[in-house]
């Protein structure tokens, strides 16, 4: 089966502007991140999804230097723009559809090849974030072109529309759902926080860019445990936002998320 990855990215962050191009280790973030995501051994295509946004000229831009793919869609309405970067690639539409946000600078190319190696035949969707156990910012999900299509026709509630999937993992009754765990009896979702989303997201991961980066290869996600384990001064630069993610927002409408699995920020 054709994989179609799909990194949406833009630079209208209200709690960090500009996020996906800062500076991290001599590039910017957003390269970085993909320079993980390539490094998955699961063959796939990658394309990044921006916005038609006049703002996000400068993401546009940095996919032509780097020589990554790049569609322009809806600015809000991430299904749509999911969905669209899916139909426009050249070589027609993808079998699998993967999604992996573009604030994930620190995720780990295992984690891409373990949900990958999990699809089975007769799956709609397959992710590691229901339940939630690997650290976050490792968000890794897969859906068949035709839920997503389905998913694209019917969703209708905000939420649905802008975090992509929702219409799919949150209907366990309609669709055929699958979770990849984090294994070992370790849930490390509510303490290890690796995505970025607020200043002190920033300074964490370009610590662990520092102590860690080297050319010609991508560090591991047991790497940066272990780093965390000798320094855990790091894990305290942004624990304060430890848990905190966007479920927060719509406990009341989302029927297979509760209050344990987030938390308010301080």
């Amino acid at each position: 089966m054709r994989t179609l990855v799909v990194v949406q990215a833009r630079l209208g962050s209200t709690r960090l502007p500009g996020k996906v191009l800062l500076p991290l280790a001599g590039a910017p973030l957003l390269v970085r991140m993909v320079e993980r995501v390539r490094a998955a051994r699961t063959p796939f295509e990658l394309v990044v999804a921006t916005t038609t946004e006049a703002a996000d000229d400068a993401v546009a831009d940095l996919c032509l230097e780097s020589g990554l793919a790049c569609f322009r869609g809806h600015p809000l309405d991430l299904l749509d723009r999911h969905l669209g970067a899916a139909r426009a690639r050249s070589l027609g539409p993808a079998d699998l559809v993967v999604m992996i946000p573009s604030d994930c600078p620190l995720i780990d190319p295992g984690a891409i090849d373990r949900v990958l190696s999990a699809w089975r035949a007769g799956l709609d969707y397959l992710g590691n974030l229901h339940p939630q156990s690997w650290p976050d910012g490792n968000d890794v999900e897969v859906m068949t072109l035709g839920a997503l299509q389905t998913a694209w026709r019917e969703a209708s509630r905000p939420h649905e529309r802008e975090h992509t999937t929702p219409f799919l993992w949150d209907q366990p009754g309609r669709f055929r759902c699958g979770n990849v765990e984090w294994g070992g009896g370790r849930d490390l979702s509510r303490s290890h926080r690796f995505t970025i989303d607020y200043p002190e997201d920033y300074t964490f991961i370009a610590a662990i860019y520092r102590e860690l980066h080297a050319r010609g290869r991508v560090f591991s996600l047991g790497e940066i445990l272990a780093l965390l384990e000798r320094e855990p001064a790091l894990l305290e630069i942004n624990a304060r936002y430890a848990g905190v993610n966007w479920y927060r927002h719509h406990l009341g409408e989302l029927k297979t998320v509760g209050a344990g699995e987030t938390r308010q920020p301080p």
